[in-house]
């Protein structure tokens, strides 16, 4: 489940319990931080004071995700399949009516801070996805920390795509049209595995398709985050969910560039990328330096910054005509990478 998911579910309870006098002074002192949001991408959950903690994951894992339809048009199925390394693969796959064979495909990885979220959270994004490019999409399905820290999660999402490439063939997709994607947490083991599928012989990868990406474990480390990280995913819910994915607290010094892909030094030979993020968002800095650092390496990067936006915007608010043309600047990108 999204973290944008979760709190639209439990504002509603912390008004609740929570008091007229600690509401007004919570209202108040949140203000200033909300002029800076743009005025179509404003909701009442931006007064939340949220963070996730060892206290209330096993809540927030509970909470049923508002329902996000699929668009009409597409087939959706969970299958359960074996990689050639022997490993089960859990995914949920995304058919659209009268997809030309062989097509294009994604490989999508949700988001939740590496500690929540399933397949399901992202259903109308990707049925949209699957419809509007007649592309297969599969949405990887992996364990999550601090219960099964790195190396696991991102070995689901490798055991998940190399079965997809396995299966191409019978999947009606083309093996050198697949595009690996994902959205905050998702995004960054979406890039962690572009990276390993380059220093590991495969497989070969088209496109990556970054949204808001938790890219740094450094973030942690520093005290000034400026504007950013004020809603939805803050510093303290960033710091829970690197500790509990890294299996300790982020470090100065550490070489797992697949854990953490910012921490690459060399980003040549990856895949052409396009990145999306809001300035306001947490990961601000660090998806911008990325994008920077991947056109340095000679690699083609689309990067797209939004004003006024914070972290999961485009599912909070997304019918907002700025979401539905963030959204639609992502999807195009995709499918030209696909043509």
């Amino acid at each position: 489940m999204s973290i944008s998911s979760l709190l639209r579910r439990l504002v509603p309870l912390a008004v609740i319990v929570g008091g007229g006098a600690a509401i007004a002074r919570r209202i108040a002192s949140r203000r200033e931080p909300i002029a800076a949001v743009a005025a179509d991408l404003r909701h009442p959950i931006l007064y939340a004071n949220f963070k996730v903690t060892h206290k209330n994951l096993g809540l927030l894992r509970r909470v049923p995700p508002p329902p996000e339809p699929a668009v009409a048009g597409v087939d959706i199925s969970d299958r359960t399949e074996t990689a050639a390394t022997g490993a089960d693969v859990s995914m949920r796959i995304f058919e659209p009516h009268g997809r030309p064979r062989p097509s294009g495909a994604l490989f999508w990885i949700h988001g939740g801070g590496m500690v929540m979220g399933r397949p399901e959270q992202d259903d109308h994004l990707l049925s949209t996805i699957a419809t509007d490019l007649g592309i297969l999409v599969v949405a990887a399905r992996y364990q999550l920390a601090p219960e099964h820290p790195y190396p696991t999660p991102l070995d689901d999402c490798r055991h998940g795509l190399e079965w997809m490439h396995g299966a191409a063939s019978e999947l009606g997709i083309d093996p050198n049209r697949i595009a690996v994607g994902g959205a905050s947490a998702g995004g960054g083991l979406a890039a962690g595995l572009a990276l390993r599928c380059r220093d590991k012989g495969g497989p070969r990868l088209a496109f990556q398709l970054l949204n808001y990406p938790m890219l740094d474990d450094r973030t942690v480390l520093r005290a000034d985050h400026g504007d950013t990280g004020e809603f939805v995913w803050t510093p303290e819910s960033n710091q829970f969910g690197w500790t509990c994915y890294l299996g300790g607290t982020p470090q100065h010094e550490d070489d797992r560039i697949y854990a953490a892909p910012a921490r690459a030094d060399d980003l040549a030979g990856l895949p052409p990328a396009w990145i999306g993020v809001g300035d306001l968002d947490l990961f601000h800095a660090e998806d911008v330096d990325y994008a920077r650092r991947l056109e340095a390496a000679g690699v083609p990067c689309e990067l797209v910054v939004e004003p006024g936006m914070y972290h999961g915007a485009d599912t909070i608010r997304r019918t907002a005509p700025a979401m539905m043309a963030y959204r639609q600047s992502m999807i195009d990108a995709l499918g030209r990478a696909m043509n």
